[in-house]
């Protein structure tokens, strides 16, 4: 007779099994650059529970291959590049927002940033929108993606492509999403109070003054902006033509059925959110693995004082010479080891302790015992590997959300920022000091957040893909799904139910002063009256 524990293992085994989606067809509309980074991660995790991924790319895509074992791919014929795709683009992108930075606080800066900014979003979004309007005039192609009956659209909303084709093919949708076409995504969906939520590039945190929540609603008013005239329109052509005057971007990405968000609270601030938000913040943490015998061996050689990590992401690598020899100069003050991606000139100012590689297993690093200090611009991705794996992290923030990243970490104590455009080697040095002093709490801190981050009950991508099968076995998630993005905007907020309210109080305010004169009418005469009668 078996013993209960196994009866247990045997039910637990078969609960399980009932829980598990029977292979499934995923159709993946992704964004290029580091967002694939992090779709492919999901795409990768479907393919392993036996779902069949197709994934649509164009054919100037510098990162989403066009063979893989885990998908298959359908390319779209594009002669524009998406500038997102081009490392000279975002290389002159980079070198201008530098330029901007140099004259922060004027209001010429500021209107630039928005300017710079805005046309780069505006050009990938045109180019996007030709995209989608080619896949819906090859009538073969939408013949063979309706014939070939897709349970859901997994797409990433930035560039919501995806979005629209979910639509045309009526398909349910999940989206892999922090960021939408109109600046941070639980603004689009969730209660988002200005006074304490801080708006994408405020750089502000939750706790804010008057002037500061004075200049969220500006930063706010930016976006709103944006997505009228900039974002919107190139979409809002391909959807009049399509599907006609009625639909809009926003009210299709409003009904998405689920919403992977790639944050968790142990990194954003709190704030109101929805039933069809999953936090997968992490999902792409593992475990390290051993480096390569030069590496660690370089790693091994620092003894006590342990290493200094930094990489800019893959397509930031080059700050130029100046800044790079000052960066150089800092490091060559440490006494620890520095291992430094690096792309362009090398630096003069180099010192002995620093080594240049052109790429660098970051994770397997972060992971390191002897690592000790993460120097990084501040990309999400980055930012979850060194939560997880409890590196406190200078940031040198440069373009996008990358300053919004980490405000968040200086709030919880794990980090440190240094301004590129007036980076000194004293301040660099001290500020990288300051991290590294075991007295200081830095790295006390960034454990105490890797132990919160790590504490669920389900990995974060096990969560997702738990929910993406949810979606898959019930034909969508309708039931979490706010009824808000039906509404016109006036009575979302209930602006016709307040001017209801002001109309009913003017009317008693006036039925009352017209009652008032009447009555004190009514007394003059009555007094004039007896005043004749008294006369008389």
């Amino acid at each position: 007779m078996g013993s209960y524990p196994d009866l247990a293992f045997i039910l637990l085994f078969f609960t399980t099994l009932s829980l598990t989606c029977d292979s499934g067809k995923v159709l993946v509309y992704p964004i290029d650059g580091s967002h694939w980074l992090n779709m492919k991660i999901l795409v990768e995790a479907l393919h392993s529970q036996g779902h069949q991924i197709t994934v649509i790319r164009s054919s100037t895509s510098w990162y989403v291959s066009e063979f893989s074992p885990h998908y298959t791919s359908i390319t779209i014929a594009q002669e524009q590049t998406q500038n997102i795709e081009s490392q000279a683009f975002m290389t002159s992108f980079l070198k201008k927002s530098i330029e901007i930075r140099r004259r922060k606080g004027s209001p010429w800066a500021f209107l630039d940033f928005y300017r710079n900014l805005f046309n780069m979003i505006g050009e990938n979004q045109q180019v996007v929108a030709k995209m989608v309007t080619s896949i819906f005039e090859n009538k073969t192609l939408i013949k063979e993606l309706k014939e070939t009956e897709f349970d859901l659209c997994l797409t990433d909303p930035a560039f919501p492509g995806g979005v629209i084709l979910a639509h045309y093919l009526q398909l349910p949708m999940v989206f892999n999403v922090r960021w939408l076409f109109t600046g941070e995504a639980h603004f689009a969906i969730a209660p988002s109070p200005l006074s304490y939520i801080p708006q994408l590039f405020s750089h502000y945190s939750d706790k804010m003054d008057f002037f500061q929540r004075f200049s969220n609603v500006i930063y706010h008013g930016m976006l709103v902006y944006m997505y009228h005239y900039v974002s919107n329109p190139p979409y809002q052509a391909v959807c009049d033509h399509y599907f006609g005057p009625d639909v809009n971007i926003m009210s299709l990405a409003q009904k998405a059925d689920l919403w992977l968000m790639r944050v968790d609270f142990t990194f954003e601030f709190p704030r109101p959110t929805m039933p069809n938000v999953v936090y997968i913040g992490g999902f792409q943490g593992k475990p390290s693995k051993p480096l390569p015998s030069d590496l660690e061996e370089f790693m091994q050689s620092s003894g006590d004082h342990g290493v200094v990590v930094m990489t800019l992401g893959t397509l930031l690598g080059d700050l130029g010479p100046e800044i790079s020899e000052i960066i150089a100069s800092a490091f060559a003050n440490l006494p620890q080891k520095v291992l430094w991606r690096h792309i362009g000139k090398r630096p003069t100012t180099l010192g002995n302790n620093t080594r240049l590689v052109d790429w660098l297993p970051q994770n397997d690093l972060l992971g390191h015992p002897k690592t000790k200090v993460f120097v990084t611009h501040g990309g999400t991705n980055g930012i979850y590997e060194a939560i997880n794996h409890g590196v406190p992290i200078l940031g040198i923030p440069l373009i996008f959300d990358q300053d919004d990243n980490l405000v968040r970490l200086k709030a919880r104590g794990v980090a440190e920022t240094v301004e590129v455009t007036t980076l000194d080697v004293e301040s660099l040095t001290s500020t990288l000091k300051n991290i590294l002093n075991p007295e200081k709490p830095y790295k006390q801190n960034m454990h105490k957040l890797s132990e919160l981050h790590r504490d669920k009950p389900l990995k974060p991508i096990d969560s997702a893909i738990f929910w993406v099968e949810y979606v898959m076995r019930h034909k969508g998630a309708a039931h979490l799904r706010t009824e808000s993005y039906k509404l016109p905007w006036y009575a979302y907020h209930c602006l016709d139910a307040m001017a209801v309210f002001v109309a009913l109080a003017f009317l008693i305010i006036a039925l009352i002063w017209v009652s008032c004169r009447r009555f004190i009418k009514y007394l003059i005469r009555m007094k004039k009256s007896a005043t004749k009668s008294k006369n008389e």
